[in-house]
């Protein structure tokens, strides 16, 4: 037999959802005033309404009266699988109502009654709709005890899902097309999973949302229905889904501006009027507000109603931040440790927003400060940064280093499909210990081109970037004229709902030059939190008397496992390889493995990790936070 988990409920239902809706002393007084109106003496619950005492106020509290030493206590052991622990005790005034100060023998008797179909109730929305509730209290005891075990039984388990989207998206070949196979995608009740209640209702929400996210911004779910039959323990889901019209973005109206022109507002959206509408673009375009500088906060959200639906106004609400900042911190990290910074910031230095920015960083490992300029981006989404001055003094391996330098970037704001070009001056001193030192210049002009591919920049968990970058030392202005070039791969897959699987490939070479005519910071070292766990940072390269210098070459890879505990813990294993080396012919990697866990944050994951190093025969520990690609 099939029934509608949708079922009216019996008054007894009902009273125990109210119950569980308002607070239990606001529930005491209702359940008073009840209490000393007429009653019918045949009432079939045969037991006394619950009565409690008038909340005291301010100018009586201290006269209120103790818990009567003749009032009957009790206390609830919950013998029942883990899982429906927490959904019991919130759900069953039985355990709810362990701390009332007037608690009788009477009412003791009717909550345990009670409890066994509010304890088949909480378990129903589980997945368990065959469970077996009992009550049993033992007088003995002061206080009593009274123990509520639950015998689940086997779940209930999805049969057949079926999520129909009805309107224009369901014959759109493009954007519907998509959407609608991520809304299936990313269903949360697939077949075979254990139905519960709190998931369904999720489910049904972030399909819609899924949906809305695309140019269908008005998509609205029009039924669902989840058909249980308790004797075979399955379960049908059927939602059906509107998808109303395709929207186009129209004018875009802000407000909360007094000191800067809405075309600043503007030139951050890459969503254009006459443009479909999308929800990704419309989220990174509120990050990239929020990270600018300018505000404090920003909020964005489309109008739509079907009528506007080929104009449809992006309404942009923003408060703005004060312009000067100066702030402080100190710290500590696997890789550079002890730490003391500060920086200063004024983002309306002209009037115009232009952004002036001074940092100075002292760690153990390495110093450094800069002055900085950065303009905001043009109508044509290109931002521009011009530093001023740099300066970086490091001590890694038994090398040390002094880098000065200036020079710009520019840089589209779309991070999707990304360009970026640089020139800059540097001028670099290398000494280390037992070697020889070195000193080169470089004007090094560069082109950078990023492709992001993920379904979240700061936290991807699906997807892959490719980084290409070329760049070259120009002749006459550099020690020596060369060409340098990087790759990097990144790639992230969720195997199932508990595990997933990211890996990076990386690798660069300078050529046309030796190490000891390139500046330090356009070489390379690797090893450390990001690159290779299990060695020290920057430890990994090219052995010069007694120590670790930058070489012309480097490889890098890294495969890493999580096993996701729940939807913010997780377990990682990992390995890593990479070097870094001055001929191919010298090329080795070095190997680092372990294991650490995982947080998902909202500034990306945090990773503390347990590494040992094979060649170092070391054990490390390193901890990052963010997208470490």
């Amino acid at each position: 037999m099939r029934q509608p988990v949708r079922r009216p409920p019996t008054p007894t239902r009902l009273s125990s959802r109210i119950r569980r809706l308002i607070p239990a002393w606001l529930l005491s007084l209702l359940l008073l005033a009840w209490g000393s109106g007429p009653r019918n003496a045949d009432a079939t619950d045969g037991a006394p309404a619950p009565t409690a005492p008038p909340a005291a106020s301010k100018d009586n509290a201290a006269a209120a009266s103790p818990r009567d030493k003749d009032a009957l206590t009790y206390r609830v052991v919950i013998d029942a699988p883990k899982d429906l622990v927490d959904s019991l005790t919130q759900s069953v005034d039985l355990v709810r109502w362990q701390s009332y100060t007037d608690m009788t023998a009477d009412l003791l008797d009717r909550l345990a009654r009670e409890a066994i179909e509010q304890g088949k109730e909480a378990a129903a929305t589980s997945g368990y709709f065959s469970a077996q509730v009992d009550v049993a209290i033992d007088r003995a005891t002061d206080p009593l005890t009274v123990t509520l075990r639950v015998t689940p039984g086997q779940p209930t388990e999805i049969r057949e899902v079926r999520i129909d989207v009805s309107g224009p998206a369901s014959t759109d070949h493009g954007a519907g097309e998509a959407a609608i196979a991520k809304m299936n995608e990313d269903w949360l009740l697939p077949q075979g999973s254990v139905f519960h209640q709190s998931t369904w209702d999720r489910a049904k929400v972030r399909a819609v949302a899924t949906l809305a996210a695309s140019p269908y911004a008005a998509a609205k779910l029009t039924q669902s229905e989840a058909s249980i039959d308790p004797d075979a323990r399955t379960a049908d889901l059927s939602v059906e889904i509107a998808s109303g019209p395709p929207f186009r973005v129209g004018r875009m109206e802000v407000k909360g501006l007094s000191r800067y022109d809405t075309e600043l507002v503007r030139n951050y959206s890459t969503l254009k009027p006459g443009d479909l509408y999308s929800g990704a673009a419309l989220d990174q375009f509120l990050r990239r507000l929020n990270g600018s500088g300018y505000f404090a906060s920003a909020q964005a959200v489309l109008d739509n109603d079907p009528a506007n639906a080929d104009d449809a106004p992006l309404n942009v609400s923003v408060i703005e931040a004060p312009t000067k900042k100066l702030e402080a911190g100190v710290g500590y990290s696997t890789d550079t440790e002890f730490r003391v910074n500060a920086s200063y910031r004024d983002v309306n230095v002209d009037g115009h927003a232009l952004q002036f920015y001074v940092d100075a960083r002292l760690e153990s490992l390495l110093q450094s400060g800069t002055l900085r300029l950065i303009q905001p981006p043009d109508d044509r989404g290109w931002v521009n940064a011009y530093t001023l001055a740099k300066y970086e003094r490091t001590n890694l391996n038994d090398l040390l280093t002094n880098t000065v330098g200036a020079g710009m970037r520019r840089s589209s704001i779309e991070e999707y499909n990304q360009w970026q070009y640089g020139a800059a001056f540097m001028h670099d001193q290398q000494r280390p210990l037992g070697g020889d030192e070195s000193t080169a210049h470089a004007l090094y002009l560069d082109v950078e081109r990023i492709w992001r591919r993920v379904d979240d920049l700061v936290a991807p968990t699906r997807g892959w970037i490719l980084d290409l970058e070329g760049g070259v030392g120009v002749p006459g202005a550099s020690t020596r004229g060369f060409g340098r070039a990087i790759a990097r791969f990144g790639a992230w897959y969720p195997v199932n709902r508990d595990w997933s699987l990211s890996g990076k490939a990386e690798t660069g070479a300078v050529v046309g030059a030796s190490r000891q005519e390139v500046p330090s910071t356009l070489l390379f070292r690797t090893g450390g939190d990001t690159t290779v766990r299990g060695y020290a940072f920057d430890s990994l390269g090219v052995t010069d008397g007694q120590a670790t210098v930058p070489g012309r070459y480097y490889v890098l890879g890294s495969v890493e496992v999580t096993r996701w505990i729940n939807a913010t813990w997780g377990i990682a294993t990992f390995v890593d390889a990479g070097n870094a080396f001055d001929e191919w012919n010298d090329a080795k990697v070095d190997l680092g493995y372990g294991v650490g866990a995982r947080i998902r944050t909202p500034i990306g994951p945090f990773r503390f990790d347990v590494a040992y190093g094979q060649e170092s025969r070391q054990v490390r520990v390193h901890f990052s936070v963010g997208l470490s690609f």
